[in-house]
């Protein structure tokens, strides 16, 4: 049989018994020291990520911007369409009581005072 040794750093770097615990609450996992200027960062560092930040949120007004534009051009297009088909169901129902010629003068003489009003 081949002996192995192990040396003494080796067993100091593998896993130290920590004994029991003094509260006696073995089943909860290790809690670290509070180190309460862990989480400090310089000055720079934090105006360079506050930098950052005022870049993303630029970025995202534009892209919450272009959306809201595209949405509005949708729905102005279909406010066109509709009112294009409710003007043409009116000269349809006016053309079924009146002749064709008389109704193409009335939709050139709205055509020209919507002009003229707009």
């Amino acid at each position: 049989m081949a002996e192995t040794t192990i040396s003494l750093s080796e067993v100091t770097q593998t896993d130290k018994p920590l004994g029991m615990r003094k509260n006696g609450k073995q089943w909860h996992a290790q809690k670290s020291a509070f180190r309460p200027t862990a989480g400090l960062t310089s000055y720079e560092k934090r105006q360079a990520e506050r930098a950052l930040m005022s870049q993303v949120k630029a970025k995202e007004n534009e892209m919450k911007a272009e959306k809201k534009e595209e949405r509005q051009r949708k729905v102005d297009a279909i406010r066109a369409k509709r009112a294009k088909k409710e003007e043409k169901e009116r000269y349809e129902k006016m053309a079924e009581k009146m002749h064709r010629k008389r109704v193409e003068r009335r939709k050139r003489k709205e055509k020209r005072n919507k002009l003229i009003n707009s």
